[in-house]
């Protein structure tokens, strides 16, 4: 399969469904139902629990479990207060950028539906001064839905709770480049499921229950892996997630590391991640000539990866990331080679593990 290309028409056309459609932290389950629907014909069942995480599994009835891993939330806002003169202002749902909102347009998510607005903002010619001392906030962007008052907002059906997103769309820059926003994590959901579509088109049979499992609320603290993980307890985990491109104007090197698209999958090293499972991946990358990059990470990985390693008593983990621009903008840009190349590397590291490996250091 090696230097294949891997993803389909059919494939990618979901892909731009997936990353189109709106699913914020805690409301997910639109975004779900895609992912599952796309999935059904590669896995044998499905597990899904009480807030919405979705698990495809191969080989329900096999004793040793193996996880493959992405979160399906996206960033977004909550509504927290009206003025009485219709503006509205909010609060993050996860780590929404305030910097980037003004003069971006928003869907406001009601029980009558989509509710349109923008974040405005004061004009340059009002911003008085050599020095512009101006500038974004999170107390001073507000939304406005083009309502004369508090009334009319309210009856637009628009409250305090009410959940905001970006309505941007996915585009392909420059014939490679995947753009779009929320491909922080949908991106992970899509290689993993691609990862099945693979096994099952080339009629891998597993000697273990692989279970293909996209989470909820990561962007707010890794919940959704804390919970499915009680529920599956696994023997493995292979955790995907993206990292930054450090190429980029203002970003440190020397703190941030050097990665960047279009040079493989970024291998983690960090103590949430078992030495030895990382060892078979990249022992894994170097024999199917897989590019690749590593990346240090001096406590957590801050991804799901910690989630998994520490529950049930330690459970082997391991993280492949993709590199990607721009992180948690509307913008976000990955190249296909290493969405291709993540897939190829999850695939063929799993028929690289055996069943009943423990991963000790003392076997």
């Amino acid at each position: 399969m090696a230097n294949k290309k891997i993803i389909t028409d059919k494939s990618l056309d979901f892909f731009e469904k997936y990353l189109n459609n709106a699913a914020p932290t805690g409301y997910e389950w639109e975004g779900q139902k895609l992912w599952m629907n796309y999935l059904k014909p590669y896995v044998d069942t499905f597990i899904t629990d009480t807030y919405g995480t979705a698990v495809g599994v191969i080989n329900p009835d096999a004793k040793y479990k193996v996880v493959i891993e992405g979160h399906s939330d996206e960033i977004s806002w909550y509504v927290n207060y009206i003025t009485d003169n219709g503006l509205i202002y909010v609060i993050r749902n996860g780590g929404s950028d305030h910097q980037i909102a003004t003069s971006k347009w928003v869907n406001i998510h009601t029980k009558k539906g989509i509710v349109k607005g923008v974040f405005g903002w004061p004009a340059i010619h009002t911003r008085k001064g050599e020095k512009e001392e101006l500038a974004p906030k999170l107390d001073n962007i507000c939304i406005d839905i083009g309502a004369k008052d508090k009334t009319e907002v309210e009856k637009m059906g628009v409250h305090v709770g009410c959940v905001i997103t970006y309505p941007d769309t996915f585009h392909v820059l420059n014939g490679d480049k995947f753009v779009c926003r929320a491909i922080d994590n949908r991106a992970g959901g899509f290689m993993i499921a691609e990862v099945a579509r693979l096994l099952h088109e080339n009629k891998v049979k597993l000697p273990f229950g692989l279970y293909i499992t996209n989470s909820v609320q990561e962007e707010i603290g890794l919940r959704g892996a804390e919970m499915i993980t009680q529920t599956i307890k696994p023997n493995v985990a292979i955790i995907t997630d993206v990292c930054h491109d450090t190429t980029t104007p203002m970003i440190e090197k020397k703190t941030q590391g050097h990665t960047e698209i279009g040079l493989g999958p970024v291998i983690s090293y960090a103590p949430a991640v078992q030495n030895k499972l990382r060892e078979r991946i990249i022992e894994t990358a170097e024999a199917k000539k897989i590019p690749f990059q590593r990346m240090a990470a001096s406590r957590s990985t801050g991804t799901d990866t910690d989630a998994f390693a520490y529950s049930n008593g330690g459970v082997a983990s391991a993280l492949i990331s993709l590199p990607l621009r721009y992180m948690h903008t509307t913008v976000e840009m990955v190249h296909r080679e290493d969405v291709e190349n993540v897939i190829q590397l999850i695939y063929e590291t799993l028929l690289n593990i055996k069943e009943g490996e423990t991963f000790s250091y003392f076997d």
